[in-house]
């Protein structure tokens, strides 16, 4: 207990000038800003709940207490547990199996879990890696709750993964400047990413014939639906070969 505290104190007192710095450089106590340090660190949910706790507490921590994403919520501005356990983090280093294993975790129970591990790391992974370990999860349709000043809504992990590539806050933090994927591509250091619905330019190309071939079935079922004029109403209109021949028959006076 006394080496808890001990890492306790330093890591906030020193703000981390004492410690290793994040994979991508930054100094994990300083990550975030100042008084959303000072937020969480009185938050009651710190002190009940983040002291003294290791990489496998986080995992019970988030199933028990983490029901909704965010960073602080309501009229006083409170810390959630999200972000009280994302600094958790900041605080621990869990290495990159740690991660892992973090985000291979599925099912319902477990989705606030590898939407904690996105957020931590996008906030301390360099870029490339960011970009490799995040995409992959822009297929995950779980719903999410978040909470912030405006009220609860609804999300999606998926969506919650975009915001972290292409925004500069989410949940109350500030995200660091990352290089956009294009640059990464031209500088290789990644390869180009394939969207799961196929080259965007071939979709392109096939979609205006793709669009009037539909325009054309839906066309004709619809006429196969509608049937003749009156049809709906049990009558039935005759073929015009059998309406010219009716014709005939009544001038020649049949």
């Amino acid at each position: 207990m006394a080496n808890h505290r001990a890492d306790e104190k330093r890591f906030l007192d020193e703000r981390g000038s004492s410690g290793p710095l994040a994979p991508n450089g930054l100094n994990p106590a300083t990550i975030m800003e100042k008084p959303v340090r000072e937020r969480i660190i009185d938050s009651y949910f710190w002190k009940d709940q983040c002291f003294g706790v290791n990489e496998a507490d986080i995992i019970n921590r988030v199933v028990e207490h983490v029901h909704f994403i965010g960073g602080t919520y309501g009229d006083a501005q409170r810390p959630s547990p999200f972000l009280c356990l994302a600094f958790k983090l900041l605080q621990l280093g869990p290495s990159d199996e740690i991660l892992e294993e973090y985000l291979g975790y599925g099912g319902e129970k477990f989705k606030y879990l590898r939407a904690l591990a996105c957020f931590y790391v996008r906030l301390t992974r360099q870029a490339k890696d960011v970009y490799r370990l995040l995409e992959g999860y822009l297929g995950d349709y779980r719903k999410l709750r978040r909470k912030g000043r405006m009220g609860t809504s609804l999300t999606y992990v998926d969506a919650f993964v975009d915001d972290l590539l292409v925004k500069e806050r989410v949940c109350g933090t500030t995200l660091w400047k990352m290089p956009k994927r294009e640059v990464l591509e031209d500088l290789d250091v990644l390869e180009p990413r394939v969207s799961p619905l196929g080259d965007i330019e071939d979709l392109l190309e096939s979609e205006p014939e793709e669009v009037e071939r539909e325009n054309e079935r839906g066309s004709d079922s619809e006429r196969s639906r509608r049937g003749s004029p009156g049809s709906e109403f049990g009558e039935v209109t005759p073929d015009r070969d059998e309406m010219d021949i009716d014709r005939e028959k009544t001038a020649n006076g049949d």
